[in-house]
């Protein structure tokens, strides 16, 4: 059985794929919403044939934001017996979900999605007409989950770290000002880290990759009352200020993904953050181990608290996904294509078990 499949988010146009090139390396790092990039990202997943029953999970963008994101088609082909688009039941993260039957057919999965996506920055100087968060988004939003706790030593910290502060905007600032000054990325952490972050601070080891020092900024804001979440997505394009550990080198982005985190700010609406990258900047970027104040690490530092680079795609804001069809427990965040086989899943990490590739392409 062969399944081909188009479903369309919101509508983008098509035109030839071209590789992803860098402008010529600008001094500073400074993201401005200077117009939207399109582009294609494919996921491939083969299992060779004669493996038990397969199931596979692919995030596919379910975030459609005004100002920097806009999810496209989603274009599939499959010999799974079953393949559809579909949510959890948090209905937070969107994905395909395939399903393969015993038999002796290679289990095979090609997905292609188009979406365009801008970089960002936001004004901070004065408040302005901002529409209000909903109270149901803003419960959402500062609620606990499975490895985000907003008690405990979580909440202590953040009220070390916002106390006598006046104001959202001071409170954000602040954390973010401790996350870049307090934690360090481990090179050695597996993919991009779990978000465990009361383990982080009882154990006072606040080293990690994204999805654990990100996860602590969005944890210690939800704790100081400021709604905060999470962005699950992967990098499609190299940066185009030139820095080496912001982007991608190669149209294989397979291992690109990449946690990145909102706060809410009344009278500024979502704002971005990334602590995570500064840390990156300082460890990685060349010639590496880059202090506080090198002026790469400054700017980077600087842009970072209200703006990011559009080159990168965003998935989802879910937590403690549930993958339906699996009796597997919830997995913390879904950024990783998913594979089961014979109800055991594959390590997503795992660069000889884990069956799938991603590459990218910009459209031009």
């Amino acid at each position: 059985m062969h399944l081909t499949r188009r479903t369309l988010m919101k509508t983008a146009s098509a035109a030839s794929l071209v590789a992803v090139l860098p402008r010529a390396g600008q001094a500073a790092f400074l993201p401005v919403a200077d117009g939207w990039r399109q582009f294609a990202i494919t996921t491939r997943i083969a299992l060779p044939a004669g493996t038990g029953a397969a199931q596979a999970w692919v995030p596919v963008s379910a975030v459609s934001e005004e100002g920097w994101m806009r999810p496209g088609e989603n274009d599939f082909t499959t010999s799974a017996n079953d393949a559809r688009i579909m949510t959890d039941a948090s209905g937070e993260a969107t994905f395909l979900h395939a399903r393969w039957g015993a038999g002796p057919t290679p289990k095979e999965l090609e997905l292609t999605s188009t979406f365009s996506t801008q970089s960002r920055s936001a004004t901070l100087s004065q408040p302005g007409d901002t529409p209000a968060l909903s109270s149901e988004d803003r419960a959402l939003y500062t609620r606990a989950t499975a490895l985000l706790p907003t008690d405990g030593i979580v909440a202590e910290t953040a009220q070390q770290i916002t106390g006598g502060l006046d104001g959202d905007l001071a409170k954000a600032r602040a954390i973010y000002d401790w996350v870049v000054e307090n934690t360090a990325r481990n090179p050695e952490t597996r993919g991009c880290g779990m978000g465990d972050i009361a383990s982080m601070l009882q154990m006072g080891d606040l080293t990690g990759k994204c999805a654990d020092l990100n996860a602590l900024y969005v944890g210690l804001a939800r704790a100081a009352g400021l709604p905060a979440r999470d962005v699950y997505g992967v990098r499609v394009a190299a940066s185009a200020f030139g820095y080496q550990s912001l982007g991608t080198k190669s149209e294989d982005i397979t291992g690109a993904q990449h946690c990145r985190a909102e706060v809410f700010l009344d009278g500024f609406g979502w704002i971005a953050v990334d602590p995570a990258d500064v840390r990156k900047v300082m460890l990685e970027e060349p010639p590496k181990d880059l202090a506080l104040d090198d002026p790469k690490v400054v700017d980077a530092r600087k842009a970072l608290f209200g703006g990011w680079e559009g080159n990168w795609l965003a998935y989802n804001f879910a937590h403690d996904v549930t993958l339906p069809g699996t009796t597997q427990a919830a997995l913390p965040f879904l950024m990783y294509p998913q594979v089961e086989v014979a109800g055991q899943l594959l390590d997503p990490l795992d660069k000889d078990s884990r069956a799938y590739t991603i590459t990218a392409h910009e459209i031009a």
